[in-house]
Parts: structure tokens; sequence; C-alpha cells
């Protein structure tokens, strides 16, 4: 796993602030330029970590919270409050807001500055500034579906930007991640190094990490455009690219305003132990004695082999039940400081070969499958300091043996399933919106605190409700449980 010290003074403004942020809801922060809507003065090198540092942001907090509550990892703890509307899926737009904020105004116009500069020699920045401006909008369509684009970072001020239809979004996210994967490629006199909290200007490893969004992009739509999706992965294998293997991740430190920032909100709300272990995801974890799941969860005090949970949403019939958190590895725990340094992980190296073994397996892709297949658990059992078992696991969970005899529709479903374990606490937004793509795992349940109706599941976030209150264009409330465009199974 990558690990990024911040030493720099800089960095630690920037954390500070966003950490800022993620309390107070500002909608203001780091306004380091005399003028943000002239380019010739922006920073590249100082604006750059603002941008990963405000996708982190949303990543690892809002939709870390949610992803993980509606992808069952977690749920209410019976004791506190915070997130009872998140497990009851009633969600109001004013929830958005904040994320929303960070999103448009810190993470895309940053990043829109840095590509419009007009300070030399900083094509590579640009570059970077692309990707991330690609990984920011498959975010934010994946959670909102048609939203914002190309009228959205004009430095006009427009504050009623058009909403684009979600196809137009992912059409863009490929546009966006060749025009950064052209510009790694030019040979830059002032090369990007620390600023960048993620990869420390290693090049090759953004692009790796472009092609393998580039890939998770693809498998995204392959639903709605199997033709699209065959033809894109297809083109991508043919230029014989590479692909993560290992996490893009930032990592936190223990000082104020630098933590993990859900961990950071955590603080914010008095360290209260808001969300405890999920009986949905424990139960799958125990059904295939999975060992990873005592570093995803506490265990209870004096039991080393237990962990105890409850049903999704049922924090109302446990009162007075003490629940295991997430543990301190995912930045989970409130009262455990360690859970400051738990990385938030962009694209993790299990879910790359993840990815690669479902293209493979769709036969869009090259290489082995069951390979791929067996080098995303691994990945994962390594991250959690369980290598040594994986290969048991492999060959005796219920879930993860016999690849090799399954047919394509069972590999499938092999893969995500054993995704969905590999992204516990960790990649809890990308678990769900893996779930939506492809209806894996089938064990999901219906949270018994739901507001929405029989048989119904939150498939979307709503809009902010500042969109409604200032932007002519805003298309209307969608009901979570309408499908996003993708989203046909």
């Amino acid at each position: 796993m990558k690990t990024i010290k911040f030493k720099n003074a800089k960095k630690l403004l920037v954390l500070a602030l966003i950490g800022t942020l993620g309390l107070t809801g500002c909608n203001k922060f780091l306004d380091i330029n005399e003028n943000p809507n002239n380019p010739e003065t922006a920073a590249p090198n100082l604006l750059l970590p603002t941008v990963e540092a405000s996708i982190s942001q949303v990543v690892g907090n809002t939709f870390q919270v949610y992803g993980n509550i509606w992808g069952q990892y977690w749920t209410q703890n019976p004791t506190s409050s915070q997130y009872k509307a998140i497990d009851q899926y009633r969600i109001t737009n004013t929830s958005m807001d904040r994320v929303w904020s960070i999103i448009y105004r810190n993470t895309l116009n940053n990043a829109e500055l840095i590509i419009k500069s007009k300070v030399a020699d900083n094509d590579n920045y640009k570059g970077i500034a692309y990707i991330l401006k690609a990984y920011t909008f498959q975010v934010a369509t994946d959670a909102f579906g048609d939203i914002p684009l190309s009228d959205a970072l004009k430095a006009d001020g427009n504050l009623s930007p058009k909403y684009e239809a979600q196809e137009v979004v992912y059409d863009s996210i490929f546009n966006y991640i060749d025009k950064g994967l052209a510009l790694l490629a030019t040979k830059q006199a002032v090369p990007v190094t620390s600023q960048d909290m993620i990869f420390k200007g290693d090049l090759d490893k953004w692009k790796a990490f472009a092609n393998t969004l580039k890939l998770r992009a693809y498998l995204r739509i392959s639903g709605v455009n199997e033709s699209k999706a065959s033809a894109g992965i297809k083109a991508l294998y043919a230029k014989n690219v590479s692909f993560l293997n290992e996490d893009a991740t930032i990592t936190y430190t223990t000082t104020g305003g630098n933590e993990n920032p859900f961990y950071n909100e955590m603080i914010g709300l008095s360290r209260v132990q808001n969300v405890v272990a999920s009986g949905t995801a424990v139960e799958a974890f125990a059904r295939n004695n999975d060992p990873r799941r005592f570093a995803f969860y506490e265990k209870v005090e004096g039991e080393p082999d237990t962990i105890a949970f409850i049903p999704q949403g049922t924090y109302s019939s446990f009162p007075k039940k003490a629940v295991s958190s997430p543990s301190a590895k995912v930045g989970g725990r409130a009262n455990d400081p360690t859970s400051a340094v738990a990385p938030v992980k962009l694209i993790s190296a299990s879910e790359s070969s993840f990815l690669q073994a479902e293209a493979v397996v769709k036969g869009w892709g090259t290489g082995n499958a069951e390979a791929l297949y067996k080098a995303g658990i691994t990945s994962s059992f390594k991250a959690t300091g369980n290598t040594a078992d994986a290969a048991n696991y492999i060959a005796n969970a219920p879930d993860a043996k016999d690849f090799a005899i399954k047919s394509a529709t069972d590999k499938v479903k092999a893969i995500i399933t054993q995704k969905y374990y590999a992204m516990c606490g960790f990649q809890g937004f990308e678990a769900w919106t893996e779930w939506r793509r492809t209806g894996y795992p089938t064990f999901f349940v219906t949270s018994a605190a739901s507001t929405l109706g029989a048989g119904r599941m939150p498939l979307r976030l709503p809009y902010a409700l500042s969109e409604a209150t200032t932007n002519s264009n805003y298309p209307g409330n969608i009901v979570i449980y309408t499908p996003v465009w993708w989203d046909v199974k």
C-alpha cells in the first residue's frame, strides 16, 4: 500500500482546511488564487493537492458512509442516532449540499484551473488533473445520475449550468482520460514530485491508474451499451497498457486536521460511535470462514473469535446492545486514534485485478481470468495482514472456490462477490455501486428501518437542495429508488 507522509506545510494546510470543511460545511475554502477566474495566476503545483484532498474527502467521508451503510457493511448503532435517516432510506436534499459543493467548487474547479493554467512547463500536472477530473465526474454521475457537465466549470460564474445525460457524462470521462494520458507523455523539465499526494509524481503509476479507471468505466456501462464497452475495452487491451498493481490512496496522519476524513468527522461528533457491524456482511464473511472479518471489524472484548452485529436497520430493536464497530484499520472506530491514519482508497489493487478478470471472462480483455481472480483476493488478504490465509480461503470458501469450473455467468458473480468482500470498509461507495450494476452479491436485504416501501432499495443519491434553489436548469427531485442510466440489471 502506498503511504504518503504529509511533511510539507502546504499539504498540512490543505488537509486541515478540508478537514474543517468536512465539519462546518463551508462553501468556500482554499482561496489561494488572487483571481480564481484567471488561469494565468493558478499555480498547478499548489492546486494539485487541493484536488486530491477534496476528492478523498468525498470518497472517504460522505460517500463512504452512504456506501458502507447501503452496501450493508455497516448499520446505525442502537445507542446513537447520527445516521438513522440513511438506514431508513430517508434522505433529504439538504444532506447533499456539502458534498455537491466539494465536488464542483473544490475538486472540479481546481482541476479545471490546473488544466486552463498558462503557467509554462506544466503538461504533466494538467494530465493528472484531467485524470482526476474524469475520476470525479464518474463518482458524481454514479451517485446522482444526470449532472452539470459542460457548463459547470466555465469561468463566467454561471449559476445555472445545464444538466447533461449520464451517457454524455461517460463519453466525457473517456475523453478526459485520453487527454490526460496524452499530456502525461510530455517530457516536462520540472517534474511533478511531492505535491502529488497519491503517487509522488510517478507518471507510470498515473498511466496505470488512468487505464484502470477507463476499464472500470467501460465495465460500468456494459449492461446498457455492451457494444461500446466491448469495443472500448478491446481497444484498451490492444495498446498493451498497464493497470494498477498497488492501491491508489491518500494516507493520513494523527496531526489535527490531517486525519482520515471519516474519523475527522467522528472527532467533530464528539467521538460517538455511530456505525456498527451489519449482519448482512458479517454473516457472509462467517459463512466463508473469512479471517478478514477480524481486520474489518472490532472483536468482542474477551472473545477473540466473535464480532457482535445486528441485522441491517434493526437499531430500534436492540436499544442497549453493544455491537462491534468497524475497525480502526478502515478508519471506523471513533475512540481509537489509530483510525486517523486509515487510508482512503480511490482504486485498490484488488479492484484492479477483479476488473481485469471480469474483462477477460467477458471475452474483451486478454490474460488468465482465474489468475487475476486469485490475485484480487490475495491483494485484499495482503492489505488486511492475512496473506498466508489467502490460498486456503480460495480453495475452501463456498463463495470463492471452484472458479475454473464455473460458467461465465457464475464467474462474473464470483468476481463481483469477492470484490464486495475486498472493499469492506475501504470502498463502500464502489461496492454499493457495483451491486447496483450487477445485482451481486445476492444476499442484500431491505433495511428493517426502510421508509421506501416493500421491495424498494436506494439506487441513487438525491440532488443537493442548493441546486433546487439556485439553478434554473434544475431537473427536479428524483426519488432514490429510481435506477441511474447504466443500472439495467
